[in-house]
């Protein structure tokens, strides 16, 4: 899935977000932070990916994510997987109904399989902290992240993000 919308985070957010990353890191239970130059590289909320996004929807997805104005809670820690020995560590995010009705305009918007996984009713909102985690250092991962990470967050931009060219553009 080289293509996706995704949503950022004000700046306290984000900021509390990354040291979370960066206390993963420290831990060794996550690779550090990549060197990002470009700043591609941030906590989002991704609303849709897959391989391609249509044409039609590339243009209209800036009408779509228009005055965007949210506030969410990324909440508690959640474990994906595991598969091949290994979890992805995500927060997850609750989702308010305005979340899920946008999420959906952008899933339909792009056509998305209405039996995968940002069908109505199959997302599951989440920043992802660390991929690639081994089933034995899950317990560590949730010791290191503590019990106050929840993080209040404002919405006020979404960006196209292009896996392929490794580059993102902004929408909003």
């Amino acid at each position: 899935m080289a293509q996706s919308v995704e949503l950022t985070f004000d700046a306290t957010a984000e900021t509390a977000l990354i040291a979370q990353w960066e206390r993963l890191a420290a831990a060794g239970v996550a690779k550090p932070r990549r060197s990002d130059p470009d700043g591609h590289h941030r906590p989002h909320l991704t609303l849709y990916a897959a391989d391609a996004i249509p044409e039609p929807a590339e243009s209209g997805l800036p009408e779509i994510v228009a005055d965007l104005d949210l506030t969410v809670r990324v909440g508690a820690v959640t474990i994906f997987g595991p598969r091949n020995g290994t979890c992805i560590l995500v927060r997850q995010v609750l989702a308010s109904v305005e979340l899920l009705q946008l999420q959906q305009r952008v899933a339909l918007a792009c056509e998305a399989d209405p039996k995968g996984q940002f069908g109505a009713g199959r997302w599951s909102p989440h920043v992802t902290l660390a991929r690639r985690v081994l089933g034995d250092d899950v317990g560590k991962a949730v010791s290191v992240l503590g019990s106050h990470g929840e993080v209040d967050a404002r919405i006020q931009r979404c960006r196209r993000w292009d896996g392929n060219r490794r580059t993102a553009w902004w929408l909003t």
